[in-house]
């Protein structure tokens, strides 16, 4: 099994679109209507947007590659990236999706070893994401990684608003 991550710069703006793109249809698109789906894609994985989000010095992307094809990716924030306020000792996980074909491979905790990594090189304390709570496989997956629940907030599919339990991990 050949696994492997690369840094995204901007030159990966369209192949991170297309990733963005497929995943979280895979991931979403049964439990919304397609309105919100498409409103939300379309602010969210839109070019410009992304190119923004590349350029970030707080943020990074990469892609996570299972023999030799993007399977997924992971996006990161420091500092004042961060989608709530968690102060400097934090990192954020703010995407994490891998592609359905590719899921139960071990690239979602090939991902998330790969963002502790970062943030213990960076002399964070603690990383935290947020994850709607309708999405039951994702938190069973960070709770068996050690993630708690400490909070919640609002998040917004298209006009529709929705719950995001903030999960977070103490790291040594």
């Amino acid at each position: 099994m050949t696994i492997h991550i690369k840094k995204c710069t901007l030159e990966d703006s369209r192949k991170l679109q297309e990733v963005s793109y497929e995943t979280f249809n895979e991931t979403f698109k049964h439990q919304n209507t397609p309105e919100n789906m498409n409103a939300y894609l379309e602010r969210a994985f839109n070019l410009k947007q992304l190119e923004n989000e590349l350029s970030t010095i707080s943020s990074q992307f990469f892609f996570v590659y299972f023999h030799n094809e993007v399977a997924g990716y992971l996006k990161v924030n420091t500092n004042d990236a961060q989608s709530e306020e968690m102060g400097d000792k934090s990192l954020e996980i703010e995407r994490i999706y891998i592609k359905n074909k590719f899921q139960k491979h071990g690239l979602g905790k090939y991902l998330l070893n790969k963002a502790m990594e970062i943030a213990l090189e960076r002399n964070k304390k603690k990383i935290w994401l947020g994850v709607w709570e309708k999405n039951e496989n994702a938190i069973a997956f960070y709770k068996k990684m050690g993630f708690v629940q400490t909070g919640a907030h609002s998040f917004y599919m298209g006009d529709e608003e929705q719950l995001d339990f903030i999960m977070t991990k103490t790291l040594i």
